[in-house]
């Protein structure tokens, strides 16, 4: 299981190559202050570069290809770690993901191939496609080394704000959330927020194991996973106090907050978390002190300000 030494030990292996991310104590609609945790500020505009360089330095230098599935942000991670370490990169995106998403990709020299609808059924093609080239695969959650690269986030966060007593995280497949709970491990409320299209984790902790659950709506590209990593699940069982789930509605409306009060491009997924207290889905208990993960940005800015 992903726990505190091995997310340590990932912080010291990605040191050099990806950002401490600042935080901002601020308000989010009547809940004052909070803690906001910077991480749409990372290298490719999310928090998912930590995991993709963690699974890259954890083994042998590959000599050839590094392959992915992503809805965009992972995929834009790993074209960026794979170009910051002199790979080549191949990612498979589904048909709907964004085009400021797939510009990202290409941009740091990754080929693109789109199609399908799903996540799932890109990280299908991209496995065929693995067994042609022998590429290594860095998976979006369900990897060891990526979990414990996400987890780096709750390291970092817990040195900045270390009063905090409930962590809210927007939760797709998983890895940011399993990562970021088997730091706390219960010394603070970790807090799953997920869109009411996408209630992957939400389903699962209801049945007891990851089932198949639905995928739809704004923030579908990031947090739309057909169902939560195996490796995450049992650490969310342990560590996650408390899952939310979100209206469409009220990530929009978080969106706008974001930039109309700190000037901040939040793309739906990074605004997911924040959405739970706007919208209050989630309501802080008396004297809680509470922090947001702001897991990303890459999205179109002409669509966030309204």
């Amino acid at each position: 299981m992903t726990d505190r030494t091995s997310i340590s030990a990932a912080a010291s292996r990605i040191f050099p190559y990806v950002r401490h991310t600042p935080v901002l104590r601020a308000a989010i609609g009547d809940h004052s202050p909070v803690v906001l945790k910077l991480e749409l500020l990372q290298h490719a505009g999310s928090f998912k570069p930590r995991g993709a360089f963690n699974r890259l330095l954890s083994v042998d230098r590959p000599t050839g290809a590094v392959i992915a599935a992503s809805g965009g942000n992972h995929g834009a991670a790993v074209a960026y770690a794979a170009h910051s370490l002199g790979l080549s990169a191949e990612i498979f995106v589904p048909a709907a993901t964004p085009a400021a998403k797939v510009a990202r990709i290409a941009s740091y020299g990754a080929r693109v191939v789109q199609g399908g609808e799903t996540y799932a059924e890109a990280l299908v093609a991209s496995r065929q496609r693995q067994t042609e080239t022998g590429a290594l695969e860095v998976h979006a959650y369900d990897h060891a080394d990526v979990l414990a690269g996400q987890g780096t986030v709750g390291r970092e966060f817990e040195l900045d704000a270390p009063d905090l007593t409930h962590i809210l995280v927007a939760t797709g497949g998983g890895g940011l959330i399993g990562g970021v709970a088997a730091w706390y491990a219960g010394s603070a409320t970790v807090v799953s927020v997920e869109p009411e299209g996408c209630p992957a984790l939400h389903d699962a902790l209801r049945a007891g194991k990851p089932v198949d659950a639905p995928v739809g709506g704004l923030a579908a590209d990031s947090l739309g996973a057909r169902r939560v990593g195996a490796l995450m699940f049992p650490i969310a069982q342990r560590f996650v106090g408390q899952t939310v789930l979100v209206p469409d509605e009220a990530i929009l409306a978080t969106q706008r907050l974001f930039w109309d009060q700190f000037r901040l491009v939040v793309e739906p997924g990074g605004a997911t978390a924040a959405a739970a207290l706007l919208s209050n889905r989630f309501i802080p208990p008396p004297g809680a002190r509470v922090g947001i993960v702001v897991c990303g940005a890459n999205t179109d800015p002409a669509k966030v300000g309204g």
